[in-house]
């Protein structure tokens, strides 16, 4: 009997575990800019900085990025991809 009772209360734990686990999980965002377009952003691929007004702005896996050309957006993409 304390079996099963023992057993029923690692299921309940188990259950809400995973729920808080699946909800954070399908809570993510993309990941915010800066408001201002005068904000310096970096590129991810060559490391410089542009201000947000100016950059190239993609999209990719769900993120924003920032980048200075469409070079370096399509170079990112091909190491993203392959």
């Amino acid at each position: 009997m304390y079996r099963i009772i023992f057993i029923l209360i690692l299921l309940i734990i188990l259950y809400f575990l995973l729920r808080s686990a699946f909800r954070e999980f399908g809570n993510r965002q993309p990941q915010l800019l800066p408001k201002s377009k005068d904000q310096m952003v970096q590129d991810p691929v060559c490391r410089v900085f542009v201000p947000r007004g100016s950059a190239v702005i993609e999209v990719i896996g769900g993120q924003t990025y920032c980048f200075c050309s469409q070079g370096c957006a399509a170079t990112f993409q091909k190491q993203m991809t392959g």
